[in-house]
């Protein structure tokens, strides 16, 4: 008798809620507008959406912060960085959660966006550029993958096996070194950094919740053990009194 089995193969993770979620959201939002701009010169959500550090700081274009997470200047630009999303932010999502993985992930674009605009603004006064695309979002979850595993493999160049810790930290000295010549640059290694850091402090600061948390639930344990042993003190006392405990 012949048997027969199924046998699947899967390149990568499997898609999980959110992620899929925030792949079909960006890829709608890259479509209504960098095609529109490339077909017909439409580019005024660009000019509106994409994170613009002088009007964030001269006219409190705050929105820009997050909106530019979901825009792309490019078809490779967004395939890549969608990629990376599914790659790393599958195996985060199902650790955490949807909220707490869609949070982190809003939570180290923006970081990266403010730590654009306070380059360009603070230390570059009067720079005028235009930022957009999620590879902030994308570095924070790299810093957070090495982090949660980092005896993973990530294969460069889909050949070369690297453990997660030693690829992040490898890229991670590569932008601080490139964001030195960022002038003139097409890339802002200024908001990858900032995406890294604000993963950095996002981690540091849920260490410190849990901590805190967990100290709360033992003082509360042991608040309810002496109220116990308090009433059973009592007890004792009046059954030694002579009065019934029904």
């Amino acid at each position: 008798m012949r048997y027969s089995r199924n046998v699947s193969v899967s390149f990568g993770p499997p898609l999980t809620r959110m992620v899929k979620q925030l792949i079909i959201v960006t890829s709608a939002v890259f479509i209504l507008t960098f095609i529109p701009g490339e077909l017909f010169g439409w580019w005024y959500p660009f000019a509106w959406l994409s994170l613009q550090p002088h009007l964030v700081v001269r006219y409190l274009f705050l929105w820009q912060l997050v909106t530019y997470l979901f825009l792309h200047s490019g078809f490779f630009h967004l395939i890549f960085n969608l990629i990376a999303l599914w790659m790393f932010g599958s195996d985060l999502e199902r650790t955490w959660g949807s909220r707490r993985f869609l949070f982190f992930y809003l939570f180290t674009g923006v970081g990266a966006g403010v730590l654009d605009v306070i380059f360009n603004q603070v230390l570059r006064p009067g720079t005028l550029t235009a930022t957009v695309g999620c590879s902030g979002a994308i570095y924070g979850l790299l810093l957070a993958y090495a982090v949660l595993f980092p005896d993973r493999p990530i294969f460069l160049w889909l050949i070369v096996p690297v453990k997660a810790k030693w690829f992040v930290l490898i890229i991670g000295v590569i932008e601080f070194v490139s964001s030195f010549g960022q002038a003139g640059s097409a890339i802002s290694h200024v908001a990858h950094l900032g995406g890294m850091l604000f993963a950095y402090l996002f981690l540091r600061w849920s260490g410190f919740g849990f901590r805190l948390r967990a100290t709360y639930d033992e003082w509360r344990r042991a608040r309810l053990r002496q109220k116990f042993e308090s009433y059973m003190h009592r007890q004792e006392r009046k059954d030694k009194s002579g009065r019934w405990i029904n």
